[in-house]
């Protein structure tokens, strides 16, 4: 049982939120794996919320819910945000970063990558270099544009094209609504990344800062810290999804192996 002396002012605290990892529906980080997380984060009256990223991208939607319920919570509940950036929080990574109302960065941290991203490959003369005949069946004139097993279609390219051009366009609304005036007058949603400092320069960051240190200057020596972290599923942790968390730690690496990490 917890006793409280009277009059005494109690120690700040801040919520702890760890997001890692690639941002993807299913595996990886997405609205449903976090959103316990941060409820409980925001649901503990903290002095403020402190969002610790490590994140390459991914999903731009996820990336969107995962924002929007960091904005919601924070409005509602009238708390302070924090973003620290730890090895990169770049594409999609960033996007959560900027739902804070601060974003802090370490000398070397990777940031921005505001940009929108579609690969794949194209097949066709390899299979026809075997024999392999392709064979496909829809209805709907686009059902099944742009096939990697059939050749290039000029249209189907434009319109992967405007599709790319809408979804960056909301991402540099997210962030010129979050960001604002800080941002430098040039245009800094080309993919670009920055390091460091220079992300501060530009105004992606507003400073060099690691997460204890800077919130014992806010809040002073005595602050408090309580960390909520993402679990693995169960079969992860009993080790049943031995191939699944494989398949997905390759695709992680490759995201992070894109920023040099």
């Amino acid at each position: 049982m917890k006793f409280r002396i009277p009059f005494r002012k109690p120690k700040p605290q801040v919520s702890v939120v760890r997001l890692s990892g690639m941002i993807a529906t299913g595996r990886g980080m997405n609205d449903q794996s976090v959103a316990p997380l941060l409820e409980k984060a925001f649901a503990r009256k903290p002095d403020a919320v402190a969002l610790v990223i490590n994140s390459p991208g991914g999903s731009p939607v996820q990336s969107s819910l995962i924002g929007s319920r960091i904005r919601r919570l924070a409005d509602e509940k009238e708390i302070p945000v924090y973003a620290f950036v730890e090895d990169v929080a770049a594409s999609g990574g960033y996007w959560l970063a900027a739902a804070a109302d601060e974003i802090y960065v370490d000398p070397s941290s990777v940031t921005g990558s505001i940009g929108v991203i579609s690969a794949g490959f194209g097949l066709h003369e390899l299979i026809e270099r075997y024999g392999i005949e392709r064979r496909v069946y829809t209805a709907g004139t686009s059902k099944s544009q742009l096939d990697p097993f059939r050749p290039e279609n000029p249209e189907d390219v434009e319109r992967l094209k405007g599709i790319l051009e809408d979804i960056h366009a909301v991402f540099k609304t997210h962030i010129t609504a979050r960001r604002g005036d800080k941002l430098a007058d040039r245009d800094l949603f080309t993919g670009e990344i920055w390091v460091g400092q220079r992300a501060v320069d530009d105004g992606l960051a507003d400073g060099i800062g690691h997460l204890v240190p800077k919130m014992k200057d806010v809040f002073g020596d005595k602050v408090r810290f309580k960390v909520f972290g993402q679990k693995k599923g169960i079969a992860s942790r009993l080790g049943l999804a031995v191939v699944d968390d494989a398949v997905h730690s390759l695709e992680e690496r490759a995201a992070f192996g894109r920023f040099g990490i």
